[in-house]
């Protein structure tokens, strides 16, 4: 399985200009490259590949002399990532690939990392190798394997530069003893979670905390002269606002997602299609705020990292379901629930957690 782990790097000035140019220089050759792709087909009607792109990079470089300080296999990720853009949109994940401007280009990807030489030299003290640009002061917070690093992306955010490291290797170690606990969860906007033990975790809804703060630098943003440096402060620091709304929503959904991985054995949740959900425009602001996709996400890792069973089950009837089996139909505005058949009362909300639970159990008994 794979596993990254994100630190932060400290380029000098010259370094950093170096980064700077790599990407700008991906961004143009990304827009080339779709652009190409573009009028081969509107021409000829001819599909142009990778394979045939990757064969020109040596050309490109003849011809284009700025493009020969940027490491080769950095410039194949690059049309690798326009590919896979068109194979999302071939198979309906995604729209139609678009050009890149400047501020929506902001990464470049070593995706082979040759371990035996300069890379991990000097990670001991704090150093990484990055090709053509040369040891970059690193903040390894966290231990790692450095011989199972498969790739390095580098990635720039408005306060400062990360290393994205891709670990290949071996989750499944049983690190905390079992507790021979089960839990169900149901995912909400009300509350972020209800527990089938009864428990409701109150959902933190940080960007709609921030959001009129936010307005109110968006405000300030749009007043300011295109090409100003004042424009460019403004939005570095409304970059720096929604980075720390997101970090908050990162630590919360940590914090959250270990506390149960450590509690239970077996954590049961919906299989939701939110991006299906996210559809509803009245409810998509609030759906993202939460993060459900992203907490899901971790807690199916550490689970796999710590050895406990994450179950997920179908969504279909969860709040319109008694324990019992009965049907309750119940309305958005229905927050109390109550079964005719077996007379339970209590929270839909919990109850839905509860029928989480049972269908994981089922689902468990069958495999």
């Amino acid at each position: 399985m794979q596993t990254t782990y994100s630190f932060r790097i400290y380029p000098s000035k010259e370094q950093e200009g170096l980064m700077n140019q790599t990407i700008e220089r991906c961004r143009q050759l990304y827009n080339a490259a779709l652009e190409q792709r573009q009028i081969g087909w509107k021409l000829r009607r001819k599909s142009i590949t990778y394979s045939v792109q990757q064969n020109e990079l040596p050309a490109l470089k003849q011809a284009l002399p700025e493009f020969k300080n940027i490491q080769s296999q950095v410039l194949q990720d690059v049309l690798r990532r326009l590919d896979t853009a068109f194979q999302n949109f071939f198979e309906g994940r995604a729209r139609y690939p678009r050009f890149k401007g400047k501020d929506h280009y902001n990464s470049f990807t070593y995706p082979q990392v040759d371990v035996v030489k300069k890379t991990f030299a000097k990670i001991e003290q704090g150093l990484l190798y990055l090709s053509k640009i040369g040891f970059v002061k690193i903040n390894t917070h966290r231990k790692f394997d450095p011989t199972q690093v498969s790739r390095i992306n580098i990635k720039r955010k408005s306060d400062g530069w990360y290393a994205n490291l891709t670990c290949e290797a071996d989750l499944s170690i049983v690190v905390n003893p079992t507790t021979q606990k089960e839990i169900g969860i149901d995912m909400g906007l009300n509350s972020f979670i209800a527990t089938s033990e009864g428990e409701l975790i109150a959902n933190p809804r940080y960007l709609r905390k921030t959001e009129k703060y936010l307005k109110r630098m968006q405000r300030q943003l749009s007043r300011k002269q295109k090409g100003s440096k004042n424009r460019r402060k403004a939005k570095g620091k409304l970059a720096k606002k929604h980075l720390k709304v997101a970090n908050q929503r990162k630590d919360f959904h940590h914090k959250l997602s270990n506390h149960l991985i450590k509690e239970q054995d077996l954590i049961a949740a919906e299989d939701l299609a939110v991006k299906n959900m996210a559809r509803n425009h009245r409810l998509a602001k609030s759906i993202a705020d939460a993060g459900w996709s992203q907490f899901l996400r971790y807690l199916e890792y550490k689970a796999l990292k710590y050895g406990k069973r994450f179950v997920k089950v179908p969504p279909h009837g969860t709040s319109q379901t008694c324990i019992c089996g009965a049907g309750v139909p119940k309305t958005l505005a229905d927050r109390v629930h109550y079964c005719p058949e077996c007379g339970l009362t209590g929270n839909r909300d919990i109850v839905s957690a509860k029928v989480i639970l049972k269908r994981a159990q089922e689902l468990a008994a069958v495999a």
